[in-house]
């Protein structure tokens, strides 16, 4: 037998072998899977509303998981911003290389459900069919339980990474993010980090039952509402007059909703058009000439008609409440209406305050209803997205990684404002079409949570300093 031929015979052996290695890497071990659910399981079963006011349950709850996984208890944190908004923060220790911690990040809160409107009961936690069901699976108990799995995890397997990973569980995120907050201001020696990765964005699109997309989230929109009011001192309607502040109003609400602000490409906007022309091939002509130095506007245009590329193109404001008069035999003497805001990041509020004034005109009084907060986006270094490219693809074989803007808001903000570079990396499988967190019957696919947990444990032990065994 000569020797390429045993060769080759040999590396025919191995290969099967191989395969078999690299489909374990990528897979949550059958041994942990029992336990992701039973955590999964409890932190669902406690209702985290805000009328419950459950998150310093569930925050000690997974703290005891941690402590019982042998984490110092030291190095295991329940605070409280109030009886109803409880945090946990935990630290796996590293090696003391210097190197700065990463902070993982998820939040315990949820929105509200009804029985009368799911098929299934919200607050019992259901596996059927291939899914798990409940509130919160997906906003945000899927990344939740992820965290703490994988901390309970490196615990058990004695791991010591070069630098520290803690991760932070927050008790509002979904009303008024003040935990976050708090800990930022009050208790930043607890948290503080070179880069946070948040659970509660990106994620893996599944279109056509393939992995297609692995979005990353590196920007966020700012939030801000403004109240529009016109007032009159009304009258009987028998007697109507040329000024009523419902049609002035309307007319102002009608050019503020044809307006479009202009074009706004940052890093992040200009990445994720990039990388999707690829995918998007039926809009992939346009995304490409909406990039060019002299911006096709025919092509802006298709693109703007699309409320999901539209949002990542501009600012966008648009009317979400109105109300007016006071019976249906008198003039009105008020109209009202609140105007949402979601802001390109870089943009000053008071630049669009001062758009939808003009829009509105003389006889209409805009007011901001909260300040809004800036929102920095973070870097795309190439280290930090190689690495995500590299673990996505071994995990999703052909995915394409795209980073993106987040028109909505997580907790996110608060840690790019105290200087954080934050990443929403959530690795949820899911088909974009079927999307129902704080909808009705909420689920995440088995598979989908088991393939996100191990993904955080892969990508957290090759950012923290050492790569899967």
């Amino acid at each position: 037998m000569t020797l390429p031929l045993r060769s080759a015979m040999l590396i025919a052996a191995l290969v099967p072998s191989l395969h078999r290695a690299a489909a374990a890497q990528v897979a949550l071990p059958t041994s942990e899977r029992d336990q992701a659910r039973d955590v999964y399981r409890e932190l669902v079963e406690i209702v985290t509303t805000d009328s419950a006011g459950n998150t310093p349950r569930a925050a000690q709850a997974m703290a005891n998981r941690l402590t019982g996984a042998g984490l110092p208890a030291a190095d295991v944190h329940v605070l409280t911003l109030n009886p109803q908004v409880g945090m946990l923060v935990a630290r796996l220790r590293g090696r003391g290389t210097g190197r700065r911690p990463i902070l993982l990040m998820a939040h315990l809160d949820v929105v509200p459900a009804h029985r009368a409107d799911w098929t299934v009961d919200p607050y019992t936690f259901l596996e059927r069919d291939g899914w798990f069901y409940g509130r919160g699976t997906s906003d945000n108990k899927a990344g939740a339980a992820g965290l703490v799995i994988n901390m309970m995890r490196w615990a058990r397997e004695g791991w010591r990474p070069e630098r520290d990973v803690i991760i932070v569980l927050t008790g509002d995120e979904e009303t008024s993010g003040a935990s976050i907050d708090w800990l930022l201001r009050e208790r930043r020696d607890l948290v503080d980090a070179e880069l946070a990765l948040n659970t509660d964005a990106g994620g893996v699109d599944v279109i056509g039952g393939r992995a297609l997309v692995f979005t990353a989230q590196a920007a966020e929109k700012v939030y801000a509402d403004f109240a529009l009011e016109v007032t009159d001192a009304g009258g009987h309607s028998s007697l109507p007059r040329a000024v009523n502040p419902i049609n002035t109003l309307a007319a102002a609400l009608a050019r503020i909703g044809s307006y479009r602000f202009p074009l706004q490409l940052n890093e992040i906007a200009r990445a994720y058009f990039e990388r999707n022309a690829r995918i998007d091939t039926a809009h992939g002509a346009d995304m490409r000439a909406v990039l060019r130095p002299n911006t096709d506007r025919a092509a802006e245009a298709r693109l703007s008609a699309i409320p999901h590329y539209n949002a990542r193109l501009r600012t966008t404001c648009v009317a979400t409440r109105v109300e007016a008069g006071h019976a249906n035999n008198a003039l009105p003497q008020r109209a009202r209406a609140n105007v949402n805001c979601r802001i390109m990041p870089g943009t000053p509020a008071a630049d669009v305050e001062a758009q939808l004034r003009r829009l509105a005109g003389d006889s209409v009084r805009v007011t901001p209803v909260n300040p809004a907060r800036p929102s920095p986006p973070s870097p795309l270094p190439p280290d930090l997205m190689g690495t995500i490219e590299r673990l996505a693809g071994e995990q999703w074989p052909g995915i394409t990684v795209i980073p993106y803007m987040e028109t909505g808001a997580t907790d996110g903000l608060s840690t790019r404002n105290a200087g954080i570079p934050t990443y929403g990396l959530s690795a949820v499988a899911n088909d974009p079409a079927d999307e129902r967190a704080h909808g009705r019957d909420e689920r995440v696919g088995v598979e989908a949570f088991y393939g996100a947990t191990q993904f955080w444990y892969r990508m957290v032990k090759a950012l923290a300093g050492e790569t899967t065994p």
